[in-house]
């Protein structure tokens, strides 16, 4: 009788290893591809931010830290939006901090323009 309860120990004790070493394969493989996504997203954002310190002139970038500081996201997208815009020669380079006023209001009159009607 003791040698049955010793073999079900062994076995639950087996099963509850093998379930604790799938949960650290499982964490590992999470944190593999969550650091895997935050390099691809730094290296983005290094690559959109050379293209800017290629187009615009220190002035301009300065305007954008500010705007980063009072609202990363916005700041993110516009970033985004000017890179495209420097790489598709949107516009002559480099951007003057008159030119990107010029551009930050054609951008806030788009976003205001998309608003909800009822009917």
């Amino acid at each position: 009788m003791t040698a049955n309860h010793d073999d079900e120990l062994a076995a639950l004790r087996a099963r509850r290893m093998q379930e604790i070493q799938d949960q650290l394969e499982a964490q590992a493989a999470q944190q593999f591809e969550a650091e895997e996504r935050a390099h691809k997203q730094a290296t983005a954002a290094a690559n959109v931010d050379a293209i800017l310190r290629r187009h615009l002139t220190p002035d301009a970038r300065a305007r954008l830290a500010r705007i980063s500081m009072a609202d990363p996201q916005r700041a993110a997208s516009i970033k985004a939006d000017l890179a495209a815009m420097a790489e598709q020669g949107g516009f002559s380079s480099p951007m003057s901090d008159a030119a990107l006023k010029q551009v930050l209001t054609q951008l806030s009159k788009s976003r205001s323009n998309a608003s909800v009607r009822r009917i």
